[in-house]
């Protein structure tokens, strides 16, 4: 059995039931490059199931389901979206975004259940209006019965106007005595002890696991055991492969116990993962996505080194281009702590603000045909930031785009020649370009 680079942290009862303990289960690194490229986000996150939408308003959503009072089940919807894709105004005290979120769950014949609700995201500074990663989170839940769900949902940018919609079909299962729950995919949880108790849980909707030290957990209730019980708990591959199994253990005699698992990868483990708790017809399981950066599903060795075509000379980075597969993971450790400006923390700063601005490339530049990473204006932004200045010049068959960055005393001029709405660095702009951008690499380096 191929082993998972996956280190599991499995504690019974913290969470608010007694008994268990912990132990940590560590495997050798996996091979880093057996998933194959992913052709975008939107796809990639319908293909582990959860509810997507792209542009103009882009989300990423999921449903779980745990135990309700009597024969019920409490439903939790949860969205992800970032700042940089609602539309903010200014406010008083900051800017502030308003968005709808319209449910539609429709089982069977019954009467489909629908809601809405009116959020307010608020900001202090015009530069939190453009985060790219996940930085709103919207969660609902609703007590249903057991039977398929078709879930809608709609989100609604209330200033722009301008609206997304996403719909899947969800099985609410029943979790009777002696059933567990699905693996609940959260940042936050807190465990309860009666069905009847509300859900303390913060659903982490992307599933989206980075190599970067990030840690997910796993929240499982287990319900109305009569005496302790081992249930089989397995992590599976793509190809339905076993790369990890191990037992959850509870102690029984308890309306609801809850435990969590923490999983943080340490190695190349790329794609996705299929965490399921039981076997058989009561099998709960969920998928996550394990990324070379949680920001963003980049799952392919060489889509990854393809991105960070911009991040600079660096040694380590040319050797990772050159390294045979056996050294990959080894590698990109290396490379990964040598741009870490602050090892102290989980995070790779200048990896996140890097893929960040990737990120925001592609959002803005939407014109020339190609992602807008890949365009001047694009390896530009990524490389030095939003510009200070930009204004717009020409006819239309010599288009002209002019960014001024006043910290460097630079102006960059972007040509449409053909009028296609290719725009080109002019050569000299291309010049002092490059020229900034080596001063300022030597002063990172130094």
């Amino acid at each position: 059995m191929r082993r998972l680079a996956l280190s599991a942290l499995i504690a019974a009862a913290a969470l608010g039931c007694a008994g268990g303990g912990s132990r940590e289960l560590r495997g050798p690194d996996p091979a880093p490059d057996d998933a194959p490229r992913l052709a975008s986000a939107t796809a990639t996150f319908r293909r582990i199931g959860r509810l997507a939408s792209g542009d103009p308003l882009p989300f990423v959503g999921t449903m779980a389901f745990a135990g309700g009072p009597g024969d019920t089940v409490l439903a939790i919807l949860g969205l992800s979206l970032d700042n940089r894709s609602l539309t903010f105004v200014r406010e008083p005290a900051g800017y502030g975004a308003h968005y709808r979120v319209s449910i539609t769950l429709r089982s069977g014949a019954a009467s489909p259940l629908e809601l809405t609700r009116e959020e307010v995201v608020r900001v202090a500074t015009l530069a939190e209006t453009g985060r790219t990663d996940e930085s709103v989170l919207f969660q609902q839940t609703f007590k249903l019965l057991p039977g398929q769900q078709h879930v809608i949902v709609a989100l609604r940018d209330l200033t722009s106007g301008v609206e997304s919609r996403a719909e899947g079909d969800y099985d609410a299962p029943e979790l009777g005595p002696g059933r567990t729950s699905q693996p609940i995919l959260a940042y936050q949880a807190k465990g309860r002890g009666e069905r009847s108790d509300p859900l303390q849980l913060v659903l982490n909707p992307r599933g989206v696991l980075g190599f970067s030290g990030d840690t997910m957990l796993a929240y499982v209730e287990g319900y109305g055991f009569k005496g302790p019980a081992t249930i089989p708990f397995e992590v599976r591959d793509e190809r339905d492969s076993v790369v990890w199994r191990d037992s959850l253990r509870f102690q029984g005699a308890r309306a609801v116990e809850s435990q969590v698992l923490r999983l943080a990868p340490d190695s190349l483990v790329l794609g996705e993962l299929r965490l399921v708790v039981d076997s058989g017809v009561a099998a709960r399981r969920v998928s996550a996505l394990v990324s070379f950066t949680s920001a963003w599903p980049v799952t392919s060795y060489d889509q990854m080194l393809n991105l960070l075509r911009y991040f600079g000379p660096n040694a380590y980075l040319d050797s990772l281009r050159k390294a045979p597969a056996g050294d990959r993971a080894r590698l990109w450790r290396r490379f990964w702590r040598a741009s870490d400006p602050n090892p102290k923390t989980p995070r790779n700063e200048q990896l996140e603000e890097y893929f960040s601005r990737v990120a925001a490339a592609n959002a803005q530049i939407k014109d020339e045909g190609i992602p807008g990473w890949r365009t001047d204006r694009g390896e530009v932004f990524i490389t030095l930031g939003a510009p200070d200045e930009s204004s717009e010049s020409g006819e239309s068959q010599s288009r002209i785009v002019r960014w001024i960055y006043q910290n460097y005393g630079l102006s960059l001029y972007f040509i449409d020649q053909a009028g296609f709405g290719r725009y080109r660095l002019s050569p000299q702009s291309r010049s002092d370009y490059e020229r900034v951008l080596d001063r300022l690499r030597r002063a990172s380096a130094g």
